[in-house]
């Protein structure tokens, strides 16, 4: 693996941070679902009309079809200039869209590619459901086969955006022989589809992001189904390798510009002691070095993904390793700030507003559980990592 970046990688880098400069958005992001999605759509048109859009997208789906290092690039210059993160077009960027180019069929991929990368639709997750998270092979929603349609009924849950989305990458089990990992059906569902009830769920953190979601008799053309019926679950697979490789990247350089933000303000605060500033404090000096250098130490494990899903074309389960570490960094960093803060993060601040330090904390909860739980990712690496028996 080459850690270093060629001449014309690093003119691309200066490309993308002047673009980015010229042209990111300037009007407040609004809170409203609906607000956050035309705002998250408008921003991903700019970027598509400027010639932005999918950098590592082949261009017969309006990509620019350059390295995944390119694609490495962006996401560190996007993080870098502070940008938005790209919450409503999250699943349609960074899994629907490359799961169903690598396993989709010409006329879906006609279909859907194209609207996703021009930020002309919104695509959520249906996986999870309340009895199958973390185990999720033991799905139960249901599909029947009614000549050429699926006929779908039962629950999903913790779907980001869904009351706000035109399509979802939706698991359904349309059979019940053989093990629990058989059965699974990947399949696109039109989320205007009659029969389909959205609930958002208000979490700790006072937001609306996550929704409920409930099927009666939805019916679903065969043709929608990605890959073959019954056989969904290696589909599955690749769409969260998709989820848990490179798509955290801009979010990484993010976090380092937080972990920056907290050394400064321990500076400002007064410490524990009620005399000294927060970062003369041993134990929070101790705590804020050690943020920073495994903060360093998770760009450098995602350096090697993305250095070997180049060479095999693929993300392979190393991915893990950094959702994991990238997961479990989120949470103690906001846990640092509120010990920052002392009795002051008790006050409510919207992760939206700037300062939101205890909205930000409440929020990153969600980080060990979405994607798949730390526990999940542990056992990942354990089995297909480490090798280790089951």
């Amino acid at each position: 693996m080459d850690l270093d970046f060629s001449a014309d990688q690093r003119d691309f880098r200066d490309q993308v941070r002047t673009w980015l400069h010229e042209n990111k958005p300037r009007d407040e992001r609004p809170r409203a679902a609906a607000g956050i999605r035309e705002y998250d759509l408008a921003w991903q048109r700019t970027q598509f009309e400027g010639g932005w859009a999918g950098i590592s997208w082949p261009t017969e789906y309006g990509g620019r079809g350059l390295s995944l290092i390119d694609q490495l690039i962006w996401f560190e210059e996007y993080g870098r200039a502070g940008l938005p993160s790209v919450d409503a077009n999250f699943v349609g960027l960074n899994h629907a869209g490359p799961t169903l180019m690598t396993r989709a069929r010409d006329e879906q991929k006609a279909q859907h590619l194209r609207p996703i990368l021009a930020g002309e639709v919104v695509w959520c997750q249906g996986f999870s459901e309340p009895g199958a998270g973390s185990d999720l092979a033991s799905l139960s929603a249901r599909a029947e086969i009614d000549g050429d349609e699926l006929v779908v009924s039962g629950q999903k849950i913790w779907t980001s955006f869904a009351h706000v989305a035109d399509w979802q990458e939706l698991l359904v089990r349309t059979s019940r022989t053989g093990s629990k990992h058989q059965g699974i059906t990947w399949v696109i569902c039109d989320m205007h589809s009659p029969g389909i009830d959205v609930r958002p769920i208000r979490t700790m953190d006072g937001e609306a992001e996550f929704c409920e979601v409930f099927y009666d008799e939805v019916r679903i053309p065969l043709s929608s189904v990605v890959g073959d019926v019954d056989q969904g679950w290696s589909v599955a697979m690749s769409t969260l390798s998709f989820e848990r490789g490179t798509a955290f990247t801009a979010g990484q350089v993010r976090l380092a510009s937080t972990v920056e933000q907290l050394i400064e303000l321990a500076r400002e605060r007064t410490g524990p002691d009620g005399r000294r500033p927060a970062i003369a404090d041993d134990e929070l000096a101790r705590r804020l070095a050690t943020a920073r250098a495994e903060v360093a130490a998770l760009r450098a494990m995602t350096y090697v993904g993305i250095s070997r899903s180049a060479r095999t074309g693929t993300p392979g389960p190393e991915g893990s390793i950094v959702k994991l570490y990238y997961s479990e960094m989120v949470k103690q960093v906001a846990r640092l700030a509120m010990d920052i803060l002392g009795p002051d993060g008790l006050r409510y601040v919207s992760r939206w507003i700037p300062g939101g330090w205890s909205g930000n904390y409440l929020y990153s909860y969600s980080q060990t559980i979405g994607g798949g739980t730390s526990e999940v990712q542990r056992n990942i690496i354990g089995d297909r990592i480490l090798g280790l028996p089951r």
